[in-house]
C-alpha cells in the first residue's frame, strides 16, 4: 500500500519529511518552494487515490502559479500540526 492511498498516512509522511527538512536547517521559504515543486510533480505524474487528493488535484489544475504556491503553503501548515 502506498502512502498516497490513505490521506492520514500521506499527511504523516509529509509531516515526517517536513520535520527532517527543518532538522537539517532548511528555511521556511525553501520548504514552501519545494512543496510547490512536489505539487507540480504530483499533478503531472500521480493519479489521486482518495477524495482529498482529488479535491487538491482539481484545485491545483485551475490555480495560477501564485494560487498553487498558496495551496502548497497551506499543505505545509497542515502537516505541521
Amino acid at each position: 500500500m502506498s502512502v498516497l492511498d490513505n490521506w492520514k498516512e500521506w499527511q504523516d509522511f509529509l509531516g515526517d519529511r517536513l520535520s527532517q527538512a527543518q532538522g537539517q536547517g532548511m528555511s521556511e521559504g525553501a520548504i514552501n518552494s519545494l512543496a510547490h515543486q512536489i505539487g507540480d510533480y504530483l499533478a503531472d505524474n500521480v493519479d489521486p487515490k482518495n477524495e482529498q487528493e482529488r479535491v487538491l488535484a482539481d484545485m491545483w489544475s485551475v490555480a495560477d502559479d501564485q494560487e498553487q504556491q498558496a495551496i502548497a503553503n497551506v499543505m505545509v501548515k497542515l502537516v505541521k500540526q
